[in-house]
C-alpha cells in the first residue's frame, strides 16, 4: 500500500466528513480495478460491517464488494453473507448503498456471479413486505443491468426479466423493464 492509499484509509475515520468522503471517492476509484493491497484492510473492512457508525459500515461494505475483484484466495465467498446483511440495514440509505454496489462481487468469478444472481434474486422475493420495497426492486434489477453490461452473459438477462415478470403493479413493472431497454 503506497503513501497516498495510506493516507486515504487513514482518513476514512476522519472526524470532518469532507475529508472523509474525499478519502471513500479515493479508495473507490484505486479499488475500480485490480490492487495488491486488499488483505491488509480485508479483516477492517469486515469487522467495520457492524460498525455503530452507518456511514462507516456503508463505506465498508462498498470498498469490500469493490475489493473482491482482487482477492485471489475468494475470502468473499465465506465474507459474503456479512457483507450481504448490510443490504438490509437498519439504516435504509446504508442497506441502498450496499445493495447498489453488490454486483461488483460478481466480476470476481463466475462462482461469484452466480452466487451474487441468487441472493439478489432472493431479496427481490423477500423484500414485498419491506417499507422501501419498490426502490429495492429498483436496485437489484439495477444491479443486474449493471452486471449484465460487464459480463455480457444471458443468463443475468433472463433472471432480470424473470424477476421483472413477477412484479403485480404493472406501473413498476414498467419502471423495472425500463432498465433492459437498449438505450
Amino acid at each position: 500500500m503506497d503513501a497516498i492509499i495510506k493516507m486515504n484509509w487513514e482518513n476514512l475515520h476522519s472526524q470532518d466528513s469532507n475529508v472523509r468522503y474525499e478519502a471513500f471517492n479515493a479508495l473507490l476509484t484505486a479499488t475500480d480495478k485490480h490492487v495488491d493491497w486488499a488483505y491488509e484492510i480485508w479483516d477492517d473492512l469486515l469487522a467495520s460491517l457492524q460498525h455503530k457508525n452507518n456511514h462507516q459500515r456503508a463505506i465498508a461494505a462498498q470498498l469490500l464488494c469493490n475489493l473482491s475483484r482482487s482477492d485471489p484466495e475468494n475470502r468473499i465467498l465465506k465474507d459474503f453473507d456479512a457483507l450481504f446483511a448490510v443490504t438490509r440495514d437498519e439504516r435504509f440509505v446504508t442497506a441502498r448503498h450496499s445493495l447498489q454496489a453488490i454486483w461488483k462481487v460478481a466480476l470476481a468469478g463466475k462462482q461469484h456471479q452466480q452466487m451474487v444472481v441468487d441472493r439478489l434474486a432472493g431479496r427481490f422475493r423477500e423484500c414485498v413486505e419491506e417499507k422501501n420495497c419498490t426502490l429495492i426492486r429498483y436496485d437489484i434489477i439495477e444491479d443486474l443491468r449493471k452486471l449484465y453490461d460487464a459480463v455480457q452473459d444471458e443468463q443475468i438477462r433472463e433472471a432480470a426479466l424473470a424477476l421483472i415478470a413477477t412484479e403485480e403493479d404493472s406501473k413498476y413493472r414498467k419502471k423495472y423493464a425500463g432498465l433492459w431497454r437498449v438505450t
